[in-house]
């Protein structure tokens, strides 16, 4: 059972380790894509960590499963595994991973439920807010403006993506800081980064218990904004898309001594106006390599008595 062992140890040493590494790390805001990244592979590592370790426990407990795990292989790679010395831990231990697997889409599917209702709901209200005028097709358009005192925009994904947009942010923003502020919302849509949010959300309600998903979460929720806010900066300034940033928040409360839940726009306006040179172009090349080798090793690991047997 050393192999199974091997799993559940490289899984728990990544969910401990990565999120202390990585909050430590002093390239995170100067590279958010790459962050997210990082952190996608470290996730993916711990879960494929504990998908492998059901599949060959569950291999070991019930023959119909062996079948499945093990039916192209030669059976000199089954001996390999020795899954008959797994004990009678191999059962529990594949039922509790397999339940947090259904646990898992559970929570998925609960939050991608909850998006869309969320959505169909603002959609409703958009309808009775922004009403079709006579001879306007409804649910053609991809820009929304709605009248309201409160300056705002957001982008509202789905099957047809709209950007709103209320008419006291247009009064507000004028020129670039307007077209900054779009291609902030363009680049949360162009990344697709609500999909994002819906996975770590799920992980993290799911598994409360377990700290690294609520460190996914709350750094997917920050990162998604910083990397919107590049993507930004790169067409319009960093000065422009700064000063929207002011323009879109200062009523909010958030640059007072008591900020509100909006409390890292200060830091994301800090960041654009003094920003820290980006990463050599090698040195992001080598952390990508290293963090798409995370899921890997798991593979690896699994493999070995195979690749010796065969070797």
């Amino acid at each position: 059972m050393m192999v199974p062992f091997a799993l559940m140890g490289l899984g728990a040493l990544a969910a401990a380790m990565a999120p202390r590494l990585l909050s430590r790390s002093d390239w995170i805001d100067r590279e958010p894509v790459l962050a997210l990244w990082v952190w996608q592979c470290v996730v993916v590592g711990v879960l494929l960590c504990c998908a492998l370790t059901m599949a060959l426990t569950g291999a070991a407990a019930w023959d119909a499963v062996r079948g499945n795990v093990f039916a192209p292989a030669p059976k000199g790679v089954v001996e390999a595994y020795a899954l008959s010395g797994y004990g009678p831990l191999a059962a529990p231990v594949a039922l509790v991973l397999a339940s947090g697997a259904v646990w898992s889409a559970v929570m998925l599917t609960r939050e991608i439920g909850r998006a869309r209702a969320w959505r169909r709901q603002h959609r409703a209200e958009l309808l009775v807010r922004s009403p079709a005028l006579p001879g306007e097709e409804p649910g053609e358009e991809r820009l929304v403006v709605l009248e309201s005192d409160k300056p705002d925009a957001w982008w509202l994904p789905g099957t047809t993506p709209r950007l709103v947009i209320t008419t006291a942010a247009l009064r507000r923003l004028k020129g670039r800081r307007l077209d900054a502020v779009i291609a902030h919302e363009q680049g949360h849509a162009r990344a697709r980064h609500h999909w994002l949010l819906h996975c770590s959300g799920a992980l993290a309600i799911g598994f409360p218990q377990v700290t690294m998903f609520a460190a996914f979460r709350d750094e997917v929720h920050r990162l998604v904004e910083l990397a919107a806010d590049d993507s930004a900066s790169r067409r319009f300034g960093r000065t422009t898309t700064a000063l929207a940033l002011v323009e879109l928040n200062e009523d909010r409360g958030v640059f007072g001594p008591c900020p509100s839940g909006l409390a890292q726009v200060p830091q994301r306006v800090d960041r654009l106006l003094a920003p820290a040179s980006r990463l050599p172009v090698a040195r992001r090349w080598r952390l990508t390599a290293t963090a798409a080798l995370v899921p890997a090793v798991p593979l690896l690991v699994t493999l070995v008595p195979a690749l010796r047997v065969l070797g």
